[in-house]
């Protein structure tokens, strides 16, 4: 599975909806996730790809993690992937 379909399913998972139902241009809004389930999405995004998202739950407008839509989560995490298999 790759990074899309594995965030695609993650998202759908918090959201109580099927994989089809979350398109790129998604927000975590537009699904229904509110503040506690985007913090367990970024749970478990860092525990599927193993990496540290920089997300402050606080003040998610602060963080240095773009979680507007679903294709920049994505985006993200690629982005973090590389810079942590670049180490």
């Amino acid at each position: 599975m790759n990074v899309k379909d594995q965030v695609i399913t993650i998202i759908a998972e918090q959201a109580v909806l099927e994989p089809e139902d979350v398109t790129l241009d998604s927000t975590l809004e537009s699904l229904g996730i509110d503040s506690l389930g985007l913090v367990e999405s970024i749970f478990a995004i860092e525990e599927a790809f193993d990496i540290t998202v920089p997300f402050n739950a606080n003040n998610p407008s602060e963080s240095d993690f773009d979680i507007s839509t679903v294709a920049s989560i994505i985006a993200g995490i690629e982005r973090l992937r590389a810079e942590q298999s670049a180490v």
